[in-house]
């Protein structure tokens, strides 16, 4: 959690507000990639990618 903070306070200062979307459709296709590991989604997925 004190890492998410560090972040937060490097971008709003630096004004590097933009990474922002990056970052978070970077957590969510990775946290998609994790959820559909082990089920019959994952050849799907990765198709599509």
């Amino acid at each position: 959690m004190d890492f998410l903070c560090e972040l937060w306070r490097f971008m709003r200062v630096r004004k590097k507000l933009w990474l922002l979307p990056i970052f978070i459709v970077f957590l969510l296709l990775g946290g998609l990639i994790i959820a559909v590991q082990g089920s019959a989604l994952a050849p799907v997925l990765y198709t599509v990618f």
